[in-house]
């Protein structure tokens, strides 16, 4: 398997204030730090089984961030 360029993605998940507008959780100190993954792949397949793990909580999010577009803006995808 060739070596790919890493690329950071973190996935972080947890209760809503609302659902409706921009995202902001209820209490940031039980915000979910899930992990840290090297591709896109690997952080979405986190992101869904924590989804799945919380479904019957309406309020419960998590979200794929993708850390090195904020490490290095403009470095690519």
């Amino acid at each position: 398997m060739p070596d790919s360029k890493q690329l950071l993605h973190l996935v972080i998940g947890g209760e809503l204030k609302s659902l409706n507008g921009p995202p902001e959780f209820r209490d940031l100190s039980k915000v979910d730090l899930v992990g840290a993954y090297p591709s896109y792949d690997e952080a979405v397949r986190a992101w869904r089984a924590k989804a799945q793990e919380t479904v019957d909580n309406a309020h419960m999010r998590y979200f794929v961030i993708h850390a090195h577009k904020l490490l290095s803006p403009g470095a690519g995808d």
